[in-house]
């Protein structure tokens, strides 16, 4: 561990994962909860009640396909719809620099109240701050956000215990067993390469728009036909972490068909210029989801049905054959797939 923070520990990959278990959780006794700390997975669980807490800090606000408001509400309530609850409220904190001007607050604001109304969870309470000149960046957002066990959950449930024997009560990482298919809902990368294109100025910004969306519609649709074991936001290191997260913490391995990944061309080409790996990039508007296979073609034929969801493939299974997260490549070849150490594109969310 250094000795002072740097940009990969705010990564959400290993260097992340170090700082949270050997400083910032350590001193926390986590007894009550019936998911918290420990477990370290989308959201926390009290009393069947989910919780989440998100802070947003991406640079520029304004992007091809978004803003930090819209990338706020759609992150957090992601965040619980992964645990297969619905979401029914949010809190809201703005804490914004000296001199911002107030048209970009009223932009930003106009697409919270938006994409609220989108996913159909209000924000109910909030607070504002105001910070001297330089103190941050222009604009940084919190919000979190509450929710329950759905009925779709429940109905998930109760079909894969009828048709498989297996019994479960949220979707948590620790969930897949081998033999489970690993579906991602679309196109991977998208939200990083878009707004790291229009930030530094590489030409791609009239094409390639972030994928940030609520998720929640998609996630109920999918609970509905069963056999849904894990689902992930892949956001702050991407796929591998997302992966590598599910294969340590179920104890098995997940291997990965390099034909089979849903990554746009420009995404493609943007990567190959700059050496940097799509797995490893943030997205804002796609799952990535553990299915028991018995389920897995209704699932992929609802999911498609989505409008946020038409590019889902299956891209591989989770296998006792391995015991890391391995890519069988094109040409027959396998490699393993790391934890990123830190983000090759920092403040994306």
């Amino acid at each position: 561990m250094t000795k002072r923070i740097n940009m990969t520990h705010g990564a959400g990959g290993e260097a992340m994962q170090k700082l949270l278990t050997e400083v910032i959780l350590s001193p926390i006794k986590d007894e009550r909860p019936e998911i918290g700390l420990k477990e370290l997975d989308d959201s926390g669980v009290i009393d069947d009640i989910v919780f989440t807490t998100d802070g947003h800090t991406v640079n520029p606000l304004f992007y091809p396909g978004g803003d930090i408001g819209r990338l706020a509400i759609a992150g957090t309530v992601n965040d619980i719809a992964a645990m297969g609850a619905e979401p029914v409220a949010l809190s809201l904190g703005l804490i914004m620099e000296d001199g911002l001007e107030i048209e970009t607050i009223r932009k930003v604001m106009e697409s919270i109240g938006q994409t609220c109304t989108e996913c159909g969870v209000p924000v109910i309470a909030g607070d504002t701050k105001v910070v001297e000149k330089g103190a941050i960046d222009k604009m940084m957002i919190t919000t979190s956000g509450i929710g329950k066990m759905s009925e779709s959950l429940k109905k998930n449930n109760s079909i894969l215990q009828e048709k498989t024997g297996r019994t479960q009560k949220w979707l948590q990482d620790c969930n897949l067993k081998p033999g489970d298919d690993i579906i991602i809902t679309g196109t991977i990368g998208d939200h990083g390469i878009a707004l790291m294109s229009f930030r530094e100025g590489y030409g791609f910004e009239t094409t390639l728009k972030s994928d940030n969306a609520p998720l929640n519609a998609l996630m109920d649709e999918a609970l509905a036909m069963g056999g849904i074991v894990a689902a992930k936001d892949p956001t702050r290191g991407g796929i591998a972490n997302t992966l590598n997260e599910w294969s340590d913490k179920s104890k098995v391995g997940i291997i990965i068909q390099e034909d089979e990944l849903p990554i746009g061309e420009q995404v493609r080409s943007v990567s190959e210029l700059l050496g940097i790996d799509p797995l490893e990039v943030g997205n804002e508007g796609k799952f990535v989801l553990g299915i028991a296979p018995e389920f897995t073609e209704d699932v992929l034929k609802t999911i498609r049905g989505n409008q946020y969801g038409n590019d889902a493939v299956v891209v591989g299974k989770a296998s006792d054959e391995v015991n890391r997260v391995v890519l069988e490549t094109v040409v027959g070849g396998k490699r393993i797939i790391e934890a990123p150490v830190g983000d090759p594109v920092p403040r994306i969310c």
